[in-house]
Parts: C-alpha cells; sequence; structure tokens
C-alpha cells in the first residue's frame, strides 16, 4: 500500500531542515534536538532497510512557486504560492507499506514540534486503493 507524507512547515526564514527554522524546535533543548533528530535518521534508515522508504524531497520555499490555471481558453501562469497559509507544503516521502496501520505508525513518528504531517494514500496504477 502506497502513501504520501506531506510535511508542512512555515520555517522563518525558509530552508531545510525546516525544524531548524522552527520557533518550536529551536526553543528545545540541544539534547532534546539531538535526540528527535537521531529518531528520525534511525526510523528513515530502519524504512530504506524495509523498502518501505521509496521518495523524499525537500522543497523549495513557497514564493519561488509557479501556479498555472486555465482560463480563458488557455493556460495562465503567476507566480506563487497557492494561497495565504499558515503552513505550507515543506517536503514529501512517498512509502510502500504492509498496511493502514504501519503507515499510520510511520506518520506519526514524522511530528516534530511546529510541524504538521499529513498522510494520503496514493491512487497510482500498483497501489491498493483504501
Amino acid at each position: 500500500m502506497k502513501y504520501v507524507i506531506l510535511i508542512h512547515s512555515n520555517p522563518q526564514p525558509w530552508g531545510h531542515p525546516t525544524s531548524d527554522y522552527l520557533p518550536e524546535y529551536q526553543a528545545m533543548s540541544q539534547e532534546e534536538r539531538d535526540r528527535v533528530n537521531s529518531d528520525f535518521e534511525k526510523l528513515l534508515g530502519e524504512m530504506q532497510e524495509k523498502g518501505e522508504l521509496l521518495a523524499g524531497e525537500a522543497l523549495g520555499a513557497p514564493e519561488s512557486s509557479r501556479l498555472y490555471r486555465w482560463g480563458d481558453g488557455k493556460p495562465l501562469v503567476t507566480d506563487g504560492p497557492y494561497s495565504e497559509a499558515k503552513e505550507h507544503l515543506a517536503g514529501f516521502f512517498l512509502i510502500d507499506v504492509e498496511n493502514h496501520a504501519r503507515a499510520e505508525e510511520i506518520a506519526a513518528q514524522f511530528a516534530g514540534p511546529g510541524e504538521t504531517v499529513e498522510l494520503r494514500p496514493a491512487m497510482w496504477p500498483g497501489s491498493d486503493d483504501q
């Protein structure tokens, strides 16, 4: 079963890892930050070993995006971001897991201080529909 884990964040300034630029993360002790980072790296390593982690990518700042909409019978291009929002899409991970429970388990571990994590089933050919 394929899922996309979407990381929503709004670091100021925009940068990666986004946690380094979030007040909630910066307020943690260095020991806490080191533990969180170590736990995340361990999770990614375990997922790679099991073949669950298919891809992941950090995304550029929302204002660097271009929007393409259809209007007046042709594509219209504008600068991004899509909307004024408290949080923007900062990155994603594509996973392939045995079941929904495992996807939920992984997504919960992706949640960090100051960020929102969204888990969504993939609908691509070859993935199991939910």
